[in-house]
């Protein structure tokens, strides 16, 4: 098939994902002529108004034999590298299936699930995350593939990052957050893990589905622990865990269901959390944010009372 086809690029998506810097608007300006050659190849026609989120444009398309798609458009970058080997790996067992991959553009052809129906419409919260629970399990229990990030290397810049990020924070219970964090990334880094993590699976990130009831998507895959895994699963509703008057507990509570669906060691799993909480410092620091996360703050607490002195 031969089409003249080209996308739009909403102007809300141009607008916040051009403000990174040149290289996202020089990526912005080649988009449409990218989907529309993507389009040809792949024998699609669109189906239904386009969506975006902070770093993709999604496009619901139709394949040639009427089979509903969605074509993934996203700028290649460290973080989407290695998605398209995860994805074969998983197989769609849990995880949304890949049916094409544009390896020098690192753009995806998906399978369509339901995007009006986020597991974050689930309104018991405790259903919520027994659902996200038993996908990590089965997700995180996948040998990692070669090629994908490790966790042993970002580990590792992570902790030559610490000391100069606590320094750069005014309040003195923040840095020793940061200090308490790095150290317990230093005694797990020699052992950080072979197993497919998906990096970011929060309740948007599944979707309801026909072939099962629910699927992740948006996978940003690392070889690591499972335990490195479990942060973007603690903090979806933080309204509703504050609301409930006892922040700790609660933290504790999603911890210890996460664990036990994982069958993971929990020393193992709070320090691998710390890290995660670590991460997402360093991120503030570097983005010039002059304090931390209270709710990063709020769960390493939580869960490790020695990062509060």
């Amino acid at each position: 098939m031969t089409t003249s086809t080209s996308i739009d690029v909403p102007g809300a998506f141009a607008a916040s994902y051009g403000a990174h810097g040149a290289e996202e608007r020089a990526w912005l300006a080649e988009l449409p002529r990218l989907g529309a050659e993507l389009l040809d190849r792949w024998d699609l026609r669109p189906d239904g108004a386009s969506a975006f989120g902070m770093a993709s444009l999604v496009l619901p398309v139709r394949r040639a034999d009427g089979t509903p798609a969605v074509l993934k458009l996203q700028q290649l970058r460290a973080e989407t590298a290695g998605a398209a080997a995860g994805l074969r790996v998983w197989d769609g067992a849990g995880i949304v299936r890949l049916l094409e991959h544009d390896e020098p553009s690192s753009c995806q052809l998906l399978e369509r699930l339901d995007a009006a129906r986020p597991l974050s419409a689930v309104p018991d919260d405790r259903e919520a995350l027994r659902i996200i629970a038993g996908l990590l399990a089965r997700l995180t229990a996948v040998p990692a593939p070669p090629g994908v990030r490790r966790l042993a290397d970002i580990a590792t810049d992570m902790l030559d990052q610490s000391p100069a990020a606590a320094a750069a924070l005014a309040d003195p219970a923040e840095r020793a957050l940061v200090r308490h964090c790095a150290a317990a990334v230093a005694e797990l880094v020699g052992e950080a893990g072979d197993r497919l993590l998906h990096w970011d699976l929060h309740y948007d990130n599944v979707l309801a589905a026909e072939r099962e009831p629910w699927l992740a998507i948006d996978p940003e895959p690392l070889a690591g622990d499972p335990g490195f895994d479990l942060l973007p699963a603690l903090d979806n509703r933080w309204d509703e865990v504050v609301a409930g008057g006892d922040v700790a507990r609660a933290v504790r509570y999603r911890f210890d269901l996460l664990t036990e669906a994982l069958d993971l060691d929990r020393d193992r799993a709070v320090g691998w959390t710390l890290g995660r909480v670590l991460q997402n410092s360093l991120w503030d620091v570097e983005d010039g944010k002059p304090a931390l996360d209270p709710v990063q703050v709020a769960i390493a607490h939580a869960l490790s009372p020695g990062a509060a002195s």
